[in-house]
């Protein structure tokens, strides 16, 4: 009975159990995919979380930055990798349930990973350039109804998560606007800070330093409370637009059929990581709520997957949007 347990939750996480191969892991560096450009969330958390990880594997983490096409070209790789635990994807929203609906991907995104563990979540903001002329959401709403389809949004790629987002605030409103697409949220930030784009709808752990700053504007979160880390901006319901609520998460992968026993042994270094005082001070600094410690299994990974994919494909596929 027990064996039969083992091979079945073996089977579930994408591999059979190799005790010989677990013990043995890690033998060389181990790769973590961030599938934009440097200095956005996603490259963040993997280099806060590498050192971590190195500690508790005992094999240096690395960390590959493979930016294109909203997040896809790394996330296929990742996905193409040989499943031996020496290749792994920070994945998130917008690459994970945003992306196979947009995307005409080569690969079938449900079914080349294998669910490692949550590691934080993050809300939206909708931001602007310091110097555009509302103070509110509705101000913004009244401003972009007065200019349609004069105000351009920056979005990181085409048709990913920011541009969803976007759309969806869009319909709701019934305001128009353009959308910029740019490598990673990193650049889009520069351009925003700059002038040479009018609005975004971000990450939270992109903008809120420069929220901080002043170099830019936030409107909202997009929740239906303020969020604990800036209780000084509106939510999004308070703001007039209740239930426009969207966050984003992150979490780690490995390519379907990892030995089981090789994910749980990744998965213990990372709940150990996410229970380090500092990296939690260091999540929080870059706007990031680490999950509960019960939401960290690879189990609640794969069912909290499979709930964001039923949520959000039905609505992104009404909106009809596709990268050209």
């Amino acid at each position: 009975m027990m064996k039969a347990l083992v091979l079945v939750t073996a089977l579930l996480l994408g591999g059979a159990p190799d005790p010989a191969a677990a013990q043995t892991y890690p033998s060389h560096p181990v790769t973590i995919i961030a599938p934009f450009p440097p200095g956005g969330p996603s490259d963040a958390l993997a280099r806060i979380l590498s050192g971590p990880l190195q500690d508790a594997l005992g094999q240096p983490i690395v960390i590959e930055n493979v930016g294109g096409a909203g997040g896809t070209i790394g996330v296929g790789r990742a996905a193409r990798a040989a499943p031996d635990g020496y290749t792994l994807l920070i994945g998130q929203w917008s690459t994970q349930v945003v992306n196979p609906v947009t995307y005409k991907l080569d690969f079938d995104i449900v079914n080349s990973f294998a669910p490692i563990a949550l590691l934080a979540d993050t809300p939206q903001l909708i931001i602007a350039r310091k110097d555009l002329p509302a103070s509110d959401v509705q101000g913004l709403i009244a401003w972009l109804k007065a200019n349609p389809d004069q105000a351009h949004a920056a979005t990181v790629g085409a048709a990913g998560g920011a541009q969803v987002a976007g759309m969806y605030f869009q319909k709701v409103t019934g305001t128009s606007f353009g959308f910029v697409p740019y490598r990673g949220g990193a650049p889009a930030m520069q351009d925003l800070m700059a002038g040479r784009v009018d609005l975004m709808f971000d990450q939270a752990a992109n903008a809120i330093t420069q929220v901080r700053a002043g170099t830019i504007k936030a409107f909202a979160v997009m929740a239906p409370e303020r969020w604990h880390l800036a209780p000084d901006i509106p939510s999004i319901d308070e703001s007039g637009v209740a239930g426009l609520h969207i966050s984003y998460w992150h979490a780690l992968f490995a390519p379907k059929g990892t030995p089981a026993d090789i994910i749980a042994k990744i998965n213990a270094a990372v709940v150990a990581a996410l229970a380090d005082p500092a990296v939690k001070e260091r999540f929080a600094a870059q706007g990031q709520d680490i999950w509960p410690r019960q939401q960290q299994t690879p189990d609640a990974l794969a069912a909290f997957y499979k709930s964001e994919t039923e949520k959000w494909w039905p609505i992104i596929k009404a909106q009809g949007l596709h990268a050209e």
